[in-house]
């Protein structure tokens, strides 16, 4: 996910796409203690792009 594209959308929105991202590392998590996961590099990816949604939510309370 570009971070062009989280600043085309809403605060809600990316709020709501936060909490979905959230979750979704979560599980990743779980199968990775479990030993399920299958590919490593899910986890890394959703946490930047955890970090991308805070950045532009940052970026989007100080410009208002």
């Amino acid at each position: 996910m570009k971070a062009s594209e989280l600043r085309s959308k809403t605060e809600s929105e990316l709020k709501d796409l936060l909490i979905e991202l959230h979750r979704e590392r979560f599980n990743l998590k779980m199968q990775k203690a479990t030993g399920q996961l299958s590919k490593p590099d899910q986890l890394r990816a959703v946490s930047r792009d955890i970090a991308r949604v805070n950045t532009v939510l940052t970026e989007k309370s100080v410009a208002a």
